[in-house]
């Protein structure tokens, strides 16, 4: 069965008015049709395709590459809304469908949404929600805590940022842990930075304790080495002052310049730090 939603790498059948034929190994067929096929082809070889309902609820194939899968998550943008729902640009000629039931918070033309894409059993389509935090699960989690993570930015709370880990639980970022300007949709990499008895994930969008020495000493250099050997700080910098400078708490710009230090890879003078010759 042609998984909707879903490339497949299909052979080539036959070439016929509407389109080409293709087909899997177990002999199902579906329609590319004449607006995706390639300039040069033979029959029998393969192309990879991605196979989804067209304005007719038609299973067909296109080469054209959206920008979210089944099963997946992105930030959309959405083309248009009426009595039924919105629609959202997902890169291809028809628009992703949202019903109302599966808004977050009612959506509005020209703005933009993260969204879980699936397959609507009852319909058969390929639908988007906004309510993501229902296709997601932390009663068995599949992270330990310092494991590193990929994330995407959800939604924010008052106390931080809500992040989707490895597109399977959900975390939150604390604002103390965040120095950089981050936005719904972002991907990142983070750390788990502990889990709680309920498995909650907090996360941390650098390395933890002695493990984020290393490479905070590492940024600091490449700035020096930037900035021609100085940068105006040190231990007594203001926290807003390094935050704005090197992205990272004062606690640790301290840890990496002390470990710098004591490598005697540079000098801390009144007016900021220097690195040796």
């Amino acid at each position: 069965m042609l998984g909707i939603g879903e490339y497949c790498e299909l052979k080539i059948l036959r070439d016929t008015e509407p389109g080409l034929f293709l087909g899997d190994d177990e002999g199902n067929e579906v329609l590319l049709p004449n607006r995706y096929v390639p300039d040069t082809f033979e029959v029998g070889e393969k192309l990879e395709v991605f196979i989804y309902l067209d304005n007719e609820e038609r299973l067909v194939a296109t080469t054209d590459k959206p920008f979210v899968t089944k099963g997946d998550f992105a930030l959309l943008r959405c083309n248009q809304v009426n009595k039924f729902g919105a629609f959202l640009d997902w890169g291809l000629v028809k628009e992703l469908f949202c019903p109302f039931k599966e808004q977050a918070f009612k959506m509005k033309k020209g703005g933009w949404y993260l969204i879980y894409c699936y397959l609507d059993e009852e319909t058969n389509r390929l639908v988007a929600s906004s309510k993501t935090n229902r296709f997601l699960d932390n009663s068995e989690l599949t992270v330990s805590r310092f494991d590193e993570v990929d994330l995407i930015v959800s939604h924010p709370s008052e106390i931080g940022m809500n992040v989707i880990v490895n597109k399977k639980h959900l975390g939150l970022v604390y604002k103390d842990d965040i120095f950089k300007d981050i936005q719904v949709g972002d991907k990142l990499k983070g750390i788990v930075k502990k889990i709680r008895r309920d498995n909650k994930l907090d996360i941390s969008l650098s390395q933890i304790g002695y493990r984020n020495i290393e490479p905070n000493a590492q940024f600091i250099l490449n700035e020096l080495k930037k900035k021609n050997g100085f940068l105006p700080l040190h231990d007594k910098s203001s926290p807003e002052t390094i935050k704005e400078q090197v992205q990272m708490s004062k606690k640790s710009f301290k840890k990496a310049i002390g470990s710098l230090y004591k490598d005697r890879q540079i000098e801390i003078k009144d007016d900021g730090i220097y690195l040796k010759p």
